[in-house]
């Protein structure tokens, strides 16, 4: 009797242990989302001139402004990154969930982004969802330079890199042909595509570096572990910060908003600093 007693004194002890760690997941959930990191990367090529080493590009994917996000927020991270002082910032895309209502307060707050190289961007999938016309004329008014299948060389003096993207849609991702038209074997090239599903469709050794957002970091994982759901083809691959695909080293960043719902679970939100080296 005794020891029956003790078994479920202990079972009711190990229930209230389990409701607690369980609450305290779903608080730090909601806090989550506020914790912005600045994630540094350093990417060595021979390709990067003389005059870009040592140059440092932010990149800022998935700003995601909604119902549950606000003006502020955008303007938080805006700071954040002017403070980190970047030569380039280029921006992922979805700037905004699904409604084209949040678009102009997100891109009055995203025109405030300074680089002396400039601030270049694609379009994200939610931005077509959301009004994909009006998305490219607020990049423009913003002075953000939209890469929808164009690109654009930097020059430094008489050096440049080259920095193209494509435009991604629901459907089929567009291709990186631009980014790559007229580039030499020895030139430096930064393909930016919001999806990184795009990685496994290149068919070229030009690009030496892709950028990508789209997969949030799974946004609720099992502790960075795994995640029920990815937005990608490819499973759990693109949970992976950096990896080589294709002979193409891919980065993706979890971004800095959140969508469905305003809760990240180790997926902390981040912008990417990459300093070039020689």
């Amino acid at each position: 009797m005794k020891f029956r007693k003790k078994k479920t004194a202990a079972a009711k002890r190990l229930l209230a242990l389990s409701a607690a760690f369980a609450l305290a997941c779903l608080i730090y959930s909601f806090i989550e989302p506020y914790m912005l990191k600045e994630t540094a990367t350093v990417i060595r090529d021979s390709d990067i001139p003389d005059a870009f080493a040592g140059k440092r590009i932010a990149f800022v994917s998935d700003f995601h402004l909604d119902a549950f996000s606000s003006p502020e927020r955008i303007a938080q991270i805006v700071r954040r990154i002017n403070a980190a002082g970047p030569d380039i910032i280029i921006l992922g895309g979805d700037y905004v969930t699904d409604d084209k209502k949040y678009l102009k307060p997100c891109f009055e707050e995203l025109a405030r982004l300074e680089a002396p190289l400039g601030v270049y961007g694609v379009t994200g999938n939610h931005d077509s969802v959301a009004d994909y016309g009006l998305t490219v004329r607020y990049m423009r008014e913003a002075g953000i330079v939209p890469l929808e299948n164009e690109a654009r060389d930097i020059w430094i003096g008489g050096e440049k890199i080259r920095l193209g993207g494509v435009k991604t849609s629901y459907g089929k991702i567009s291709d990186a042909e631009p980014a790559t038209d007229g580039t030499r074997q020895n030139d430096f090239v930064i393909l930016v595509s919001h999806n990184p599903d795009f990685a496994e469709d290149l068919r070229t050794d030009r690009i030496d570096l892709m950028l990508s957002g789209h997969t949030h970091g799974g946004q609720v994982t099992l502790f960075g572990l795994w995640a029920p759901y990815v937005p990608s083809g490819y499973g759990q691959k693109y949970l992976k910060k950096y990896q080589t695909v294709n002979g193409t080293p891919v980065l993706v960043s979890n971004g800095v908003g959140t969508s469905a719902l305003p809760v990240r679970f180790f997926a902390q939100p981040e912008y990417d600093v990459i300093t070039l080296e020689k």
